[in-house]
């Protein structure tokens, strides 16, 4: 199973007669859908896109800044319903769906539960459709929406007004009512920090880990230094510079619920979320160093 990346960043070619062969050259390396956006797993692996682009492809790149990917998901089960009822000149539309949404362990899952033929075989499909694509956009910040079962079971039809473009419509409008109301939070990628420093700079360290959010994990004695292993938020890291770090290793851990932050949140009390504050990163023509340990 392919990682998820964590981290992206705009390019575009510093001449624009370049365009349609930066659009191949990331065809070719990743199949990436927008061609001026990369996504990757860690600062580096973004930095080698960019690198086999110049090099391999001879494209000269303007690069913006390294942007965390934050997620969407929710934490108890709810139930809502889509009606999409419109008349447009003599045409109508009619769709009606009701569907539950509840936590997945890994992934999204689709459960058709419809009986009777209350629903037509012909718009479950595209019932699904809206749901993954209002999925994609996000209930609460705008971010995807991951881990969810979704389970239709319930609707009506209307035998002329009907059609697929409704029904879809109507499942996306019960997804985002049923997340609305099934406590959605944001989530943020975390990472594995591993720092070795010695004695008389532990203290700097440990504040400097706990200014970050970090949460220390261990210490280990290693002679003449010590290791300091704690879980730090990539957009910690990537906030400041991390210079007082001597010697240190980052690596992903997973994704943890964002903490709350005043004046953002769901439509229910309860919703324990933020918006995240987007690190600066850095922007500027491509300078590449591909020996970098993070």
């Amino acid at each position: 199973m392919q990682p998820r990346p964590i981290l992206s960043r705009t390019i575009r070619p510093q001449i624009d007669s370049d365009w349609p062969r930066l659009q191949q050259a990331l065809s070719e390396i990743g199949g990436q859908d927008e061609q001026t956006i990369v996504s990757g797993v860690d600062e580096l692996h973004l930095e080698s896109i960019c690198h086999r682009i110049v090099h391999q492809y001879g494209i000269a790149l303007d690069l913006g800044e390294p942007t965390v990917i934050y997620l969407e998901t929710i934490r108890k089960t709810a139930e809502a319903e889509g009606k999409y009822i419109r008349q447009t000149g003599g045409a109508g539309n009619y769709a009606h769906v009701k569907l539950r949404i509840e936590p997945n362990e890994s992934g999204f899952a689709f459960i058709d539960e419809i009986k009777g033929g209350v629903v037509p075989q012909q718009y479950i499909e595209p019932i699904e459709l809206g749901i993954r694509e209002a999925l994609q956009g996000g209930v609460i910040a705008g971010y995807e929406v991951v881990d969810v079962k979704v389970t239709l079971f319930d609707g009506s039809f209307h035998e002329v007004d009907s059609n697929e473009m409704a029904f879809k419509i109507a499942g996306a409008m019960a997804l985002k009512e049923a997340a609305r109301k099934a406590t959605p939070v944001v989530l943020e990628p975390v990472m594995n920090v591993n720092v070795k420093v010695r004695e008389e700079f532990m203290g700097m360290i440990m504040a400097d880990l706990n200014g970050r959010r970090g949460r220390i994990e261990g210490i280990a004695n290693e002679g003449h230094s010590f290791s300091v292993r704690a879980i730090v938020p990539l957009a910690e890291i990537l906030l400041a510079s991390t210079t007082e770090w001597p010697e240190y290793s980052v690596q992903f851990a997973r994704y943890e619920v964002a903490p709350r932050r005043g004046g953002f949140g769901g439509d229910d009390p309860g919703v324990t979320v933020n918006r995240p504050n987007r690190p600066p990163g850095r922007r500027g023509s491509i300078a590449l160093n591909l020996d970098a340990e993070y």
